[in-house]
């Protein structure tokens, strides 16, 4: 359903841009009908040819061009602009998703390991990369001053007091 609502945004676009475009192109021809044609070899001499079916007809088009422009290109920016929004609503949804899952599994595994947790521990319970699970676990102890403690290969496991 997604993927035909943005075929019929971009369609809807285009079509009104074409529309709109060819309405600006028959007006600059009417306007290049309607201008006195100088005979070259005396400017003072000039001819008024007048062509009046041929200036109706674009005056014709260019009002269509419009008519028929305008609300459609409205339209296809109103479903852009819906999709838009929507797309960035289930982009928050995730992202609380994600947040409640990850604090979720964080707090049992304080519970369940009397308030240690190491980066690998994070990172493989939650399935998050290393850096993610790192980002968060420092996030975490600055907010419960937590005590770090450094293995002698270099690992570090954060303490929390429960």
């Amino acid at each position: 359903m997604k993927t035909a609502e943005k075929l019929a945004a971009g369609w809807l676009l285009m079509l009104g841009f074409m529309f709109l475009t060819l309405s600006v192109s028959a007006t600059n021809q009417k306007n290049s009908i309607t201008k006195p044609i100088s005979t070259g070899y005396n400017e003072a001499v000039v001819k008024d040819f007048s062509n009046e079916p041929a200036r109706y007809l674009f005056e014709n088009i260019a009002r269509n061009g419009i008519i028929y422009g305008v609300p459609t290109m409205v339209l296809g920016g109103w479903l852009s602009l819906g999709l838009y929004r929507q797309s960035k609503n289930e982009k928050k949804a995730q992202q609380k998703q994600l947040s409640d899952r990850l604090q979720s599994n964080f707090y049992q595994m304080l519970q369940e390991n009397n308030g240690r947790v190491t980066v690998l521990g994070l990172a493989m319970n939650c399935q998050l990369p290393a850096a993610d699970a790192q980002e968060y676990l420092d996030m975490k102890a600055k907010e419960f001053n937590a005590d770090f403690q450094v293995s002698e290969k270099g690992a570090v496991s954060y303490h929390f007091d429960i």
